[in-house]
């Protein structure tokens, strides 16, 4: 159920008017509750419901004239309409992310950069992978002046400007920035879930660049260093576990690992259900 106005502005005086006008001018929608309640949806793989909710605190930003607070909305639109493969509605979302970076002077800031990447990655999923390069250069120049190199951030975003890279055929860079991604991931904690899905993009590369069977040993290494990250014992159970291995999944079925893939299908299934 949505959040009732009174939930998250705080009651005013009603003998104190200039104090009243002046707090009304900086209401801002309950963004740490809003994403809370939206890693909650993902968690049931809730698409559905993630969307109203969005669409609901973006109305209600809109309303209370917060840009910021807008701005935290579209970004995450961005991500789950290219989720949800709808091309006209992650486009409108990229345009007013986009938009708001330069009307609130935000273009290098780190969260101007994470705009600049989910965008970038909404070009890629709906077939313009050159149209989101620069997005993703001027992503990566704020990252690394301003993240820390083991900032798990870095490697998402060598790893989605490699995808670009190579559907545009650039596989030596794109190789250059996967084996980065692998670097940074493997000093963060819980990284090798992303560090799995890296190794599986390198087993596409690989079949893309040489063909399968040229590749077939290269793929074949990438996909157990996959598997073994995976199978990581330390690695917690949760919505994003479930999200990577159905993501994976399909990969192994690709490349005929059946077993693999169905015992990852059923990790995620289970967890999703237990949500």
């Amino acid at each position: 159920m949505p959040l009732e106005k009174e939930d998250y502005v705080e009651p005013n005086c009603p003998f104190c008017a200039d104090t009243w006008k002046k707090e009304k001018k900086t209401e801002r929608i309950p963004v740490g509750r809003v994403f809370e309640k939206l890693d909650g949806y993902f968690a049931k793989n809730d698409y559905a419901a993630a969307e109203r909710h969005l669409l609901y605190w973006a109305s209600e930003a809109e309303a209370l004239g917060d840009k910021r607070g807008l701005f935290s909305v579209a970004d995450e639109q961005m991500g789950l309409y290219r989720k949800l493969g709808k091309r006209e509605e992650a486009y409108a979302a990229v345009k007013k992310a986009l938009a708001l970076v330069k009307e609130l002077e935000m273009e290098k800031s780190v969260a101007a950069a994470t705009a600049y990447l989910n965008a970038a990655t909404v070009y890629k999923a709906f077939g313009e992978p050159e149209k989101g390069l620069p997005l993703f250069d001027a992503a990566r120049e704020i990252y690394e002046k301003e993240l820390p190199a083991t900032d798990g951030r870095l490697g998402g975003l060598y790893n989605n400007t490699a995808l670009s890279l190579c559907d545009l055929g650039r596989y030596a860079e794109a190789r250059e920035l996967y084996e980065k991604a692998v670097a940074v991931m493997s000093k963060v904690e819980n990284g090798e879930l992303d560090a799995a899905i890296t190794w599986l993009n390198l087993a596409d590369l690989a079949a893309a660049e040489k063909g399968y069977e040229a590749a077939e040993k290269e793929i074949g290494e990438c996909l157990e260093k996959a598997e073994a990250l995976l199978n990581a014992p330390s690695l917690p159970w949760d919505g994003y576990y479930a999200f990577v291995c159905e993501k994976c999944a399909s990969v192994f079925d690709f490349y005929g690992r059946f077993l693999t893939a169905k015992e990852l299908k059923e990790r995620s299934k289970k967890i999703y259900e237990r949500a």
